[in-house]
């Protein structure tokens, strides 16, 4: 049976055509690859001249489930995959420095250490994610109208940290994975029916935008700085609405990017600098949200 959104036209359904290939005799034509139905034949559909067909085909699937599921907007949050929570950063700077006391004079378990510090240090940003997702998420998703969805990457760490957030108050969000030649399964706390999978990272960057009501930047390596500069690109050259752009964590960012090089160089104008603005803070940054969007 159909499903409600999809009207019957003059032809019967592809389904339908994919049983009726099926009752042909058997014979060498209907053996040949050739003979197979174009959608079922995957040999066909990995050629390099259908990267056309399987762009479009991962710009539909998740736009049209979204819209099945009735979600209106989101709040993108990008993050590092490699931050962890809070309790496993103690437990594994406790068992590391356990080691070090045994082996005071080791310069690797040295080193060791001072990485599990730093990771302690940076599971902060990871709470204060679940705690920002937590509060949009609470104050949203009140009736069929699914508005300001939390939508991640759909991995570890802060993307982790975000779905929890919204998983800790029975709210639907989205994870947009992506496939990568390391290994990453989807989250647990992302909703089943929004865990989409993604092989072209310029579909998926597109998806993370076309809903897009805010974007909640966290400390991150290469792919958030990617997601980030594309997001502040798109703004800046009017290719989409304006949106609150929040940097969390003032001190890494000001340390890892020099903003005001840009002005000096005159690379970008001195406006440009609004285009975003940093938070310290999930409560600071669902102000900022809340009042952008008359919530």
């Amino acid at each position: 049976m159909n499903p409600p959104h999809r009207k019957k036209g003059p032809y019967p359904p592809a389904g339908e055509g994919a049983k009726a290939s099926k009752l042909h005799i058997d014979s060498p034509q209907t053996r040949s690859p050739s003979y197979k139905l174009a959608y079922q034949d995957e040999e066909f559909l990995f050629r390099d001249e259908l990267r056309p067909v399987r762009l479009q085909l991962e710009l539909l699937k998740p736009e049209l489930i979204q819209q099945e599921q009735n979600i209106e907007s989101t709040i993108v949050v990008f993050g590092s995959s490699r931050i962890p929570d809070p309790e496993n950063a103690k437990r594994a700077f406790a068992s590391i420095q356990a080691e070090v006391g045994k082996n005071p004079a080791d310069p690797v378990l040295a080193n060791r250490l001072k990485r599990a510090r730093r990771a302690l240090n940076t599971s902060r940003y990871y709470e204060e994610a679940r705690k920002l997702t937590r509060l949009i998420s609470r104050d949203c998703q009140c009736d069929e109208r699914l508005t300001h969805v939390i939508a991640t990457g759909g991995g570890p760490g802060i993307m982790e940290a975000a779905n929890r957030g919204a998983h800790d108050v029975e709210a639907k969000s989205v994870g947009f994975n992506i496939v990568l030649p390391f290994e990453q399964a989807p989250n647990p706390f992302t909703t089943p029916d929004l865990s989409f999978q993604f092989h072209y990272f310029a579909v998926r960057k597109m998806h993370f935008l076309m809903r897009a009501a805010a974007l909640i930047a966290f400390p991150g390596g290469f792919g958030t700085m990617d997601e980030l500069f594309e997001t502040l690109t798109l703004v800046q050259t009017h290719k989409i609405s304006p949106i609150p752009i929040l940097l969390f964590g003032r001190e890494f960012w000001q340390r890892l990017i020099d903003f005001d090089v840009f002005v000096e160089e005159g690379m970008i104008s001195p406006e440009d600098l609004n285009l975003f603005q940093y938070v310290e803070n999930a409560e600071e940054a669902w102000e900022i949200i809340r009042e952008a969007n008359n919530i």
